[in-house]
């Protein structure tokens, strides 16, 4: 199974408002870039958004490693998501998770993969999360 790596970030100019997303995929010495963005939306849905573009990008089953500096994508892949898809997308308080058709879009086509996300701190220097920032913002301009 290869390894593969999508690095993502989201940005919005207001909350909601203008945003976009950007990732950077690494598989050996290969390297793609992606952006896109909305006219209204927010912070959140672009981070994740992001990250559902990577996954859209693989052809076949995977080992994958998203990286990102967003917690909610994080801990929404790494420990939420398997509850509120057993509680019919209810979160532990019994409210209806927020960005469902998102997360119901991430799901499906996170099937076929060995998914880990990871996080880390935004804006410290890292340098795929700083191109990817770079990207979602730029993006967001475009849509402001």
């Amino acid at each position: 199974m290869k390894k593969v790596y999508i690095y993502s970030d989201g940005s919005s100019l207001g909350n909601p408002g203008a945003g976009g997303w950007g990732t950077v995929l690494k598989y050996k010495n290969t390297v793609k870039e992606i952006c896109g963005g909305k006219k209204n939306t927010t912070n959140n849905q672009m981070e994740l958004q992001g990250a559902i573009e990577g996954l859209k990008l693989l052809k076949e089953p995977c080992e994958v490693e998203i990286i990102s500096d967003s917690k909610y994508v994080v801990q929404g892949i790494n420990e939420w998501l398997k509850n509120w898809i057993k509680n019919n997308w209810k979160t532990a308080s019994k409210k209806p998770v927020k960005n469902v058709q998102l997360w119901q879009e991430y799901d499906k086509i996170s099937q076929p993969h060995k998914i880990k996300a990871i996080w880390v701190k935004g804006h410290a220097g890292h340098e795929e999360n700083e191109r990817c920032d770079e990207l979602a913002r730029n993006e967001a301009e475009n849509f402001k």
